[in-house]
């Protein structure tokens, strides 16, 4: 490696991304089950679009919020993992600084979509449990596109002073980042200059963006359980539950994975850096694969028409 990796130097033409550190002798047999998963991902997302588009009887909004959480997983998990499988399988560490920096938004931003996806998500469950007969009228089809809109554009507001600030810092120790893909703060923790405010913002974030869709979230359920207790029938209450329990399950996988990443990076010094590292990437790999899976077995019309599908190839 040449010594401009470790001299003086500003801005640097290429960070070079060292995948698990600690872990490269096994890079080839860690690349297989992340592969595996993200090849299910793929193919459990476009199914997911697929069956929504085909079946007339998935025109709702729950299900085009399950369209826009697919879509945002597709793209957060490739935005990462075409990178991570090139330095596992073939040693191609090199990234260009502003593809870093691109890469770095991006999966902040896809993260803080799928956040508020789930939000909208929850309110579509409570508007459904709660308020039933009002549940057509609140949120008509232009009412879940201005949502989707304001998903969108929130995230893409509130991360873009995270690449812009990045790209001023100098960065004259090392370009060398020990992680499998840029991530914001082991990028940002390579300048050699005050970045307080980098991290200051990251936090904001972190609090204020997920914390107050977690508050949300959590909200819509204490009224949803709430309406659901207060059915006639322990039958009814189980019927009624099961149509958001899948979705309280996508948010646990989403939250805990995410939650966990966050406070280890910022404060768990006595964390290896490869379990971290590791736990970084199944936060990008495991929710896109387990979403489309948990949706299909616990929706009928999901089953149906899989069934179709294959038993008509089969005939």
């Amino acid at each position: 490696m040449s010594d401009s990796n470790t001299t003086d130097f500003t801005n640097p033409s290429t960070f070079i991304l060292l995948g698990i550190p600690g872990l490269e002798a096994a890079h080839v047999w860690i690349s297989i089950p992340f592969c595996t998963i993200y090849a299910i991902a793929i193919f459990g997302n476009f199914t997911i679009l697929f069956i929504v588009k085909m079946e007339q009887s998935l025109h709702e909004p729950m299900y085009y919020f399950l369209c826009m959480l697919a879509i945002t997983d597709l793209l957060m998990s490739t935005s990462a993992i075409p990178k991570m499988l090139n330095i596992f399988w073939f040693n191609s560490r090199d990234i260009d600084f502003s593809a870093c920096l691109t890469q770095m938004y991006f999966i902040q931003c896809f993260s803080v979509m799928a956040s508020g996806i789930l939000v909208a998500m929850a309110f579509d469950r409570y508007v459904a449990i709660c308020h039933p007969l009002r549940h057509s009228i609140i949120l008509r089809n232009s009412v879940v596109a201005k949502i989707g809109l304001v998903v969108v554009l929130r995230a893409g507001m509130l991360l873009m002073p995270n690449p812009i600030l990045a790209s001023q810092w100098p960065y004259c120790r090392t370009n060398i980042i020990p992680h499998s893909y840029c991530d914001g703060i082991a990028v940002v923790k390579l300048a050699c200059a005050d970045i307080r405010i980098s991290s200051y913002y990251g936090l904001f974030l972190a609090f204020s963006v997920s914390g107050v869709d977690i508050f949300l979230i959590t909200m819509s359920y204490i009224q949803i359980l709430r309406a659901i207790f207060s059915l006639p029938t322990k039958d009814t209450q189980l019927k009624v539950f099961r149509t958001c329990g899948s979705h309280l399950f996508v948010f646990l996988v989403f939250f805990i994975p995410s939650f966990f990443s966050i406070l280890t990076h910022r404060f768990g010094q006595n964390v290896p850096l490869h379990f971290h590292i590791l736990i970084a990437n199944l936060y990008l790999l495991v929710p896109p694969m387990l979403n489309p899976i948990i949706y299909v077995v616990s929706t009928k019309q999901f089953r149906n028409r899989l069934f179709r599908l294959f038993t008509h190839k089969g005939t």
